[in-house]
């Protein structure tokens, strides 16, 4: 258990023993409580004439009535008005008797499904006596067809004392429950969101506990009154079985398949399942099977939690991350169930017992996991955008020159494709202009590839300022450059190209190269709705070529070029636009 753990379980057990050790007094059913059995057809009325037995166990009532007689100054003050506190359990009808000094009774009972204002939080109901002025000389319980002696608890609590406990348990309870419906909510839209399998036994973990809590605590009898009774001990033995259940594949699920080995995995899960199997029966039996059920189920959840363990402690051995989330967020919940089945804790917190320090572990557990889930997400979340950057950054080196850090043709062909689109469903013109430096490979020679290079990454950086929604600029290899423009045409697009030229013609290069004078050549080509980039390059390259056959630094429009020429490309195009 990781000290916070420790902190929290020590502060409900000092929180919970204390007021019940002050205010209440549990009533063991030993040879101070007097019991007798008669069939279910025996009068309440009939309770003065019984000859009860001070010794010994009750046997045989399951299919009749067992009579309990508690003399209340065994446990009570002088002068203190008693509540009598039982736990609901298997039975069709509880009926109590106060039987006061001067020799009058009174009757009070409940049966399964209408248990009216009896109830109280933490599966409790409360009985006191109508004339509190009377001292109480015994009371007298009567259960019929009662499953089993050995699921009674029974308190006797100062009447204002009981309303206090009953307060304050009923806010803690609501408190586990509300952050228990948080973690299944939360954790159920994990799953769904994320599509992990873990986070789903998780979620149906924390509704699980939700219902069983609300079953439990009798919170669900504001909706249905019905409820009460037998149904919902029934219900919550089979909903805290399939719990334990659902833990155990939420807690090795979420361990990595390649840290376990297969079979304590197969281990821990079929001892998971082995206690939801045997919830059922358990779950469904009335008579004194239950006691030798339960104590085959005791083992097995002892059995579960020890493989549990066993699989949280090998994978922390390997380094798993997620044991150790699950470590920290079990141990609380999995020390409160081993101590449940050790430990009689009877009706100590406030009379909740084992189920309501389960409850505080559930509401424990359930917060940690959510945290671990969040902060287990956010790690994937941060790898994934860590590697959705990656994936961008190569993504965008391939299509980047890495000299220039301008568009490589690759790149520059995915960038024209908007402007060539808009173009085609607009009907406007679209022009590419193709830029060659001249005479670059004697700069090369002359001042070193070094000057070279810082020519170009020059020609580059001057060019980038005509880009934008309407214009994409590139370097295509080597000397070679590309603009595509839209919405020029004619005599304005040679305008433009002009201006172009003569902005490249007016680059700085003396750091590289000293005065010698950079040039460039610009072939230009233009159409309008239909363009094509295949045919745009074909045609700016012939003016391309033209423009360096008729002398370089200048432009050449495609379309003043007469017919068609066969398209230069390769080595010796290249070598004759130098």
């Amino acid at each position: 258990m990781d000290r916070w753990g420790a902190i929290f379980a020590l502060f409900v057990a000092i929180a919970g023993l204390i007021p019940g050790a002050a205010f209440a007094v549990g009533v063991p059913l030993d040879g101070r409580v007097c019991h007798v059995v008669t069939p279910a057809a025996v009068p309440d009325g009939n309770a003065s004439t019984l000859r009860f037995t001070c010794g010994g166990e009750p046997s045989g009532y399951q299919r009749g009535s067992l009579w309990l007689r508690i003399d209340p100054a065994r446990y009570m003050q002088p002068g203190e008005t008693p509540t009598l506190l039982v736990h609901h359990s298997r039975l069709d009808r509880l009926a109590v008797e106060f039987r006061y000094v001067d020799g009058p009774a009174e009757w009070q009972q409940v049966r399964n499904g209408a248990y009216g204002d009896f109830w109280r939080p933490g599966a409790q109901l409360a009985f006191s006596p109508a004339n509190r002025n009377d001292h109480v000389a015994a009371i007298v319980l009567r259960f019929d067809r009662l499953a089993s002696h050995h699921l009674l608890r029974v308190r006797l609590v100062p009447s204002g004392a009981a309303e206090r406990q009953s307060a304050m348990l009923a806010a803690l309870i609501g408190a586990a429950l509300t952050l228990l419906a948080i973690g299944a909510i939360y954790n159920l839209s994990l799953a769904i969101a994320v599509r992990r399998q873990y986070l789903a036994w998780q979620g149906a973990w924390a509704a699980t506990v939700f219902v069983w809590g609300t079953l439990w605590s009798q919170f669900a009898l504001l909706v249905v009154p019905g409820f009460a009774g037998s149904f919902s001990a029934q219900a919550s033995t089979f909903l805290s079985a399939n719990a334990i259940t659902l833990a155990t594949f939420s807690a090795v699920t979420s361990i990595p398949r390649s840290i376990l080995p297969n079979w304590l995995r197969g281990v821990a899960l079929a001892l998971g399942a082995a206690v939801g199997i045997l919830g059922i029966p358990t779950s469904l039996v009335r008579s004194a099977l239950i006691d030798t059920l339960g104590a085959m189920l005791g083992i097995f959840v002892l059995a579960d939690l020890l493989a549990v363990a066993i699989c949280l402690g090998w994978a922390v051995r390997r380094g798993s991350a997620e044991a150790r989330d699950l470590v920290a967020a079990w141990s609380v919940p999995m020390a409160a169930l081993a101590l449940t089945q050790f430990v009689d804790l009877g009706s100590a917190l406030w009379g909740g017992g084992a189920q309501i320090l389960v409850l505080f572990a559930a509401a424990w557990q359930t917060i940690w996991l959510s945290i671990a889930a969040s902060r287990r997400l956010a790690r994937f979340r941060a790898e994934r955008d860590r590697a959705l950057a990656a994936e961008a950054r190569a993504s965008e080196l391939a299509t980047r020159d890495p000299l220039t850090g301008i568009h490589n043709r690759r790149g520059f062909v995915a960038a024209v494709a908007p402007l060539m689109q808009s173009a085609q469903r607009d009907q406007t013109p679209v022009a590419l202009l193709l830029i060659d430096i001249d005479r670059f490979k004697a700069i090369n020679d002359v001042h070193g590839h070094e000057a070279g290079d810082s020519v170009l990454c020059t020609l580059a950086d001057r060019l980038t300022r005509w880009q934008g929604p309407m214009c994409a600029t590139a370097r295509l290899g080597g000397e070679e450059f590309a603009l595509m423009i839209g919405q020029l045409e004619g005599r304005s697009l040679l305008q433009f190209a002009e201006h172009v030229r003569q902005e490249l013609g007016a680059c700085d290069h003396r750091q590289a190269i000293g005065d010698h004078l950079v040039t460039v050549s610009i072939g230009v080509a233009e159409r309008r709705g239909t363009a094509d980039y295949q045919q745009l390059y074909r045609l700016a390259d012939q003016a391309l070529y033209v423009a360096k056959d008729g002398g370089r630094n200048r432009v050449i429009h495609a379309d003043y070029l007469g017919p068609p020429c066969e398209p230069h490309s390769g080595k010796d195009g290249a070598q004759a636009r130098r």
